[in-house]
C-alpha cells in the first residue's frame, strides 16, 4: 500500500504490506519475501532494495470487540526515504514479484490533487450554472435551485411576503440543502488554509472567477461569503437554513425552497466568519468589502449577545419542521458558549475591543481542551483547539490565558492518542485515530492538521520534519495507504490514482444514474476530487429492515446487512455505493463540506 499519488522529495516514505487476518479479506492471506525493491517505472532500474520490518513484531492489528479503530491486518514496512530522486515508481517483493501501484517522486506531487480536491466547491455551487471550460464536459450542468431568490418561511409556505432572495452558496454535502453554521465554518477553514499557505493558492483553478488576479479560494470564500450576507436580517440576526429540492442533475430540481428562522449559533457562527473575513479582504485592500463584512460581525454579535438561547431545530418532528432540511447542525447551551468563543477570538483581533477579549478570557476553560487539562486534544475538535490557539498567538492576548492555552496543547500532544501513538507505531498505516465513526476521513484529516498546529505555532518539542512525517502520514492514508488500498477522493484515476472511490452517496451522482451513478458502470461517474465520508464501523442498514419498511420497500433491505461495511474491523468498514433509504449508504460513503475543507487544509501544507 503506498500514496498512489505519490510523495514529496523530503517526505517519509513508508509502503505498508499487509497479510489480512480478519474481516471479508481474511481469506486473501499474503506472505511477503523478506526483501524489497523500488523501482523506476520508466527504466526498469532498481533503485533501492532494503529488508521490511514487521509491524508490533508481527502481532495482528486487533483488540477487543467493541473497539473501533483496528485493521484486522498484520503488516510489514518498507522504508524508501532516502530515495529523493524525482520520477515514476513502483515497490516489488524481490522474491515472489508482487508489486504496488505506480506512483510519482515530485515536489509538486499534490499540486494538481489540490486543485481538484478544490475544485469541488464549484461544483457544489448553488445558483450557477456549470458550463465549459470551467466544468468538464462530463459535469457539465445549467445554474440550479433559482427559486432559491424567492425562498419563503418553512412554516407559512403560502405566504409570499415572506419571499427572500437567499440564491447562492453551496450544496452542504451529497443533499443539497445549505445549513448556515456550517458554511460559515467553511468559510472559515478556508480563510484559514489560505492564510498558513497563501502562495500555492493561485488564481488558475478553473473556477468561473480564475485570472481575476485574486487566489480562486478567496473567490470560493467570497461565493459562501456573500450568501451568509443574504441570509442576514437587517437586526444582524442570521437565518438558520435553506431547504433545496432534490434532482439530478442539479437543474432539474425545480421545487419550491423553504427557510429556517433565526437562531443563536447561526448568527455567532456567522459573525465570526464575517469578522475572519473582514481581516483578510482588507489585506487584499478590498476596504468597502471589509468594512461591511466588520459591521455585519459587530451586529451579528450583538444580536446573539442580547438573544443568548434562540433555537430552531431543522428537520424535526417535535418542532413542526419535519422535512426542511436532513443534518441537525443545531447545538446546546454549552454549543453556544463554544460559538460565541470563536466570535470573541476573530472581532477581538480585528476591533481590538476589550469587550470580545474579556469574553473569551471569562469563557475559554469551557472548551473541552482546556477542561480536561490537557488529558487529550481531540481530533474532532480541532477547529475549537485551532482558535484557542489562534488566540493565545495574538499580541495582544492576556499572557496568562495565552499560555495556560499553548502548555495545555503541548501537554495533550503528548499523550497516548497524539505522539505517544506515532512514537509506539499504534497504527500499522502509520495514521492513528482513537475511533472510526461517521466521516472518519475528515478526522483523518483534522488529526493530521492537529500535530501542523505545532509548527503554525512554534509549539512542543518535535522538529519541523517530525511534524510533517507525521501529519503528512494522514494524507498517505487518505491517499491509499489503508487496508483497502483505496485513495478516498472520487474519481481520480485520470489524476495518479490506480484505485480511488467509483461512486458514492450523492443526490447529483445518484445510483441507477446512466451518465454519474459510478465510474465503471456509467458513462462518466461522479465528478473527480469528493473526499468521501470514509470506514465507519456503526454502519447499520435502517432499522425498518428487512420487513417493517412497508410494501414495496422491505424488498429494498435484500436479505442481509451489506458487509462489508457492516461487522468489519474499524478500517475495513467501507465500500464504494451508493444506495439510498433504507440501505443508507451515507453514513460510509456521503461527501461533506466540512470533510473537504479539513482535507484542502492538510494538502495545502504539503504543496510546493
Amino acid at each position: 500500500m503506498i500514496d498512489q499519488f505519490g510523495y514529496r522529495p523530503a517526505s517519509e516514505k513508508v509502503a505498508v504490506i499487509r497479510d489480512p487476518q480478519v474481516g471479508f479479506d481474511a481469506a486473501q492471506s499474503f506472505t511477503p519475501g523478506s526483501e524489497y525493491e523500488l523501482v523506476n517505472a520508466d527504466t526498469s532500474a532498481v533503485v533501492f532494495t532494503a529488508a521490511i520490518s514487521p509491524w508490533n513484531g508481527g502481532a495482528t492489528h486487533t483488540g477487543s470487540s467493541d473497539n473501533k479503530r483496528y485493521s484486522g491486518d498484520k503488516a510489514w514496512w518498507f522504508d524508501f526515504s532516502s530515495v529523493t530522486a524525482a520520477g515514476n515508481y513502483f515497490v516489488r517483493d524481490k522474491q515472489n514479484g508482487a508489486v504496488s501501484h505506480t506512483f510519482a517522486i515530485d515536489s509538486a506531487i499534490y499540486r494538481n490533487v489540490l486543485k481538484q480536491a478544490f475544485r469541488t466547491f464549484f461544483y457544489q455551487r448553488a445558483g450557477h450554472d456549470k458550463h465549459e471550460p470551467r466544468a468538464e464536459a462530463a459535469w457539465a450542468d445549467d445554474s440550479s435551485h433559482s427559486q432559491d431568490a424567492q425562498a419563503r418561511i418553512f412554516n407559512d409556505k403560502d405566504n409570499a411576503s415572506t419571499e427572500k432572495d437567499l440564491s447562492g452558496g453551496w450544496y452542504d454535502a451529497g443533499d443539497y440543502n445549505k445549513y448556515t453554521n456550517w458554511t460559515a465554518d467553511y468559510v472559515i477553514a478556508l480563510l484559514h488554509s489560505y492564510m498558513e499557505n497563501p502562495s500555492v493558492w493561485g488564481d488558475d483553478f478553473n473556477i468561473p472567477e480564475s485570472g481575476n488576479g485574486i487566489p480562486d479560494i478567496l473567490d470560493e470564500v467570497k461565493w459562501g461569503m456573500d450568501w451568509l450576507i443574504k441570509m442576514q436580517n437587517t437586526d444582524g440576526s442570521v437565518l438558520s437554513i435553506v431547504g433545496l429540492d432534490h434532482a439530478s442533475p442539479p437543474s432539474a430540481a425545480t421545487g419550491p425552497s423553504y427557510y429556517g428562522p433565526a437562531n443563536t449559533s447561526a448568527t455567532l457562527t456567522t459573525a465570526a466568519a464575517f469578522a475572519l473575513g473582514a481581516k483578510v479582504f482588507a489585506s487584499l485592500r478590498d476596504t468597502a468589502l471589509a468594512a461591511d463584512l466588520q459591521s455585519r460581525a459587530v451586529s451579528a454579535w450583538g444580536w446573539a449577545d442580547a438573544n443568548p438561547s434562540e433555537e430552531f431545530f431543522n428537520n424535526s418532528r417535535e418542532n413542526d419542521s419535519e422535512g426542511l432540511g436532513a443534518g441537525q447542525q443545531e447545538v446546546d447551551d454549552s454549543g453556544r458558549v463554544i460559538k460565541k468563543l470563536e466570535a470573541a477570538v476573530y472581532l477581538f483581533e480585528l476591533t481590538g475591543e476589550a469587550s470580545y477579549k474579556n469574553y473569551f478570557d471569562s469563557n475559554y476553560q469551557q472548551t473541552e481542551l482546556i477542561d480536561n487539562g490537557g488529558y487529550y486534544s481531540s481530533a474532532f475538535t480541532v477547529n475549537i483547539t485551532h482558535y484557542l490557539l489562534y488566540y493565545a498567538a495574538l499580541d495582544n492576548a492576556t499572557t496568562s490565558v495565552a499560555n495556560t492555552i499553548n502548555d495545555t496543547f503541548v501537554s495533550a500532544m503528548g499523550r497516548t492518542h497524539a505522539w505517544a501513538a506515532i512514537n509506539s507505531n499504534a497504527d500499522p498505516y502509520m495514521a492513528y485515530i482513537q475511533v472510526y465513526t461517521w466521516g472518519s476521513s475528515g478526522v483523518k484529516a483534522n488529526k493530521g492538521s492537529m500535530f501542523y498546529e505545532q509548527i503554525l505555532y512554534d509549539l512542543g518539542t518535535q522538529s519541523d520534519t517530525e511534524i510533517k512525517n507525521a501529519a503528512e502520514h494522514y494524507l498517505h492514508y487518505l491517499h491509499g495507504v489503508n487496508p483497502l488500498g483505496k485513495v478516498y477522493l472520487s474519481n481520480m484515476g485520470a489524476h495518479g490514482a490506480e484505485n480511488s472511490v467509483d461512486q458514492f452517496y450523492h443526490t447529483w451522482f445518484s445510483k441507477g444514474s446512466a451518465r454519474w451513478s459510478s465510474v465503471q458502470g456509467s458513462t462518466h461517474g461522479p465528478a473527480p476530487g469528493f473526499l468521501v465520508g470514509g470506514p465507519n464501523p456503526y454502519y447499520d442498514w435502517d432499522g425498518c429492515c428487512p420487513n417493517s419498511c412497508g410494501t414495496g420497500n422491505n424488498s429494498k433491505c435484500g436479505t442481509a446487512r451489506l458487509s462489508p461495511p457492516y461487522s468489519q474491523p474499524a478500517q475495513k468498514s467501507y465500500i464504494d455505493f451508493n444506495d439510498s433509504w433504507p440501505i443508507n449508504s451515507w453514513e460510509v460513503t456521503e461527501n461533506s463540506n466540512g470533510y473537504q475543507v479539513r482535507y484542502l487544509r492538510l494538502l495545502s501544507k504539503f504543496v510546493e
